[in-house]
């Protein structure tokens, strides 16, 4: 198991005062989705972390998954001439074009998190190993649940590739067990607020349902504030998928049954890094573009041997 050595804020702060001299390596542009969503927050904050660790300077923008804002942030980096680009892109297809932009004005692009329908563009892409957290994170939910019962599913934005690869991780392990029933799947979007609601249609079409599995931890919460608001959270089974703070402490309290931690602080920095020695010496740190870094599962009993001590950070 992988384990985090330092935490976000322990980073930030340990970080020297730089004068604008001392920043001398140039810019590093950094494009995240939406960073009201911890996830995002955490992988903006560390990579510009990291960069002014560097000597760069560093800036984070959010395209909030719109990809005209993701181009027009992508033109601020080419006319700032920033040394690289590190994005979260919006759209599995629609980012390619901002992609190339910056490929053709030679800005290397470093991507991170959600995948681009195209190689060769990037000089690499850093996510996490989807597949492995979501069959992780069924078998755990298999384990709770029992193999008989009925559930639904919350399924993330359907313009990110990770949303469909956890969904056939869940079906994967899920549809092994007959007396399994899918009652209800639905579209939340990543968001909390749309996992409430749509639990809320959920719930009204099937009363008795035993579990939910979600794509990610926000629609899961969400779930979960409207399976309270009726009523009917007591003995449910929910699983989440990211780690965030708000989940894990739902997981201490008993109400989400586990989450699946990204390790998004690795793979930020590691971006960074990445960047960095191609900015440096020319070449790449890792041959391979498209770079898998595996998931950890959160449960009760892991909470009793490793702590958080920073968003996303799980030490011993």
């Amino acid at each position: 198991m992988n384990v985090i050595k330092r935490t976000l804020f322990a980073t930030i702060a340990a970080l020297p005062l730089m004068s604008t001299a001392a920043m001398a390596d140039g810019l590093i542009s950094i494009i995240v989705n939406d960073p009201s969503n911890p996830y995002w927050f955490t992988e903006g904050e560390v990579a510009k972390a990291t960069a002014e660790e560097l000597g760069y300077d560093a800036n984070v923008g959010a395209h909030k998954g719109d990809t005209n804002t993701e181009s027009n942030l992508v033109d601020t980096a080419i006319t700032n001439q920033a040394k690289a680009i590190i994005l979260d892109p919006a759209n599995a297809d629609g980012s390619i074009g901002a992609v190339k932009k910056a490929f053709a004005a030679g800005i290397p692009v470093f991507i991170v998190n959600a995948e681009i329908n195209q190689t060769g563009l990037a000089k690499a892409q850093l996510v996490s190993n989807n597949a492995q957290g979501a069959a992780l994170g069924a078998m755990a939910w298999v384990d709770a649940m029992g193999d008989s019962g009925s559930y639904v599913e919350l399924f993330g934005a359907p313009s990110d590739n990770n949303a469909q690869t956890r969904s056939n991780g869940f079906e994967t392990v899920l549809t092994q067990y007959p007396d399994l029933e899918k009652k209800a799947q639905e579209v939340a979007n990543w968001d909390r607020t749309q996992g409430y609601s749509k639990m809320q249609s959920m719930l009204q079409a099937n009363p008795d349902i035993s579990g939910v599995i979600s794509g990610n931890d926000e629609m899961a919460l969400g779930a979960i504030a409207a399976l309270k608001e009726a009523g009917k959270l007591e003995g449910k089974i929910i699983g989440g998928f990211d780690g965030s703070p708000d989940a894990v402490e739902a997981v201490k309290a008993g109400e989400l049954t586990y989450t699946v931690l990204q390790p998004v602080a690795i793979f930020a920095e590691e971006a960074v890094r990445q960047a960095d020695h191609f900015i440096t010496t020319g070449e790449l740190k890792v041959v391979e573009e498209k770079q898998l870094f595996d998931c950890i599962l959160v449960d009760a009993s892991i909470l009793d041997v490793y702590s958080f001590s920073g968003p996303f950070q799980l030490d011993r």
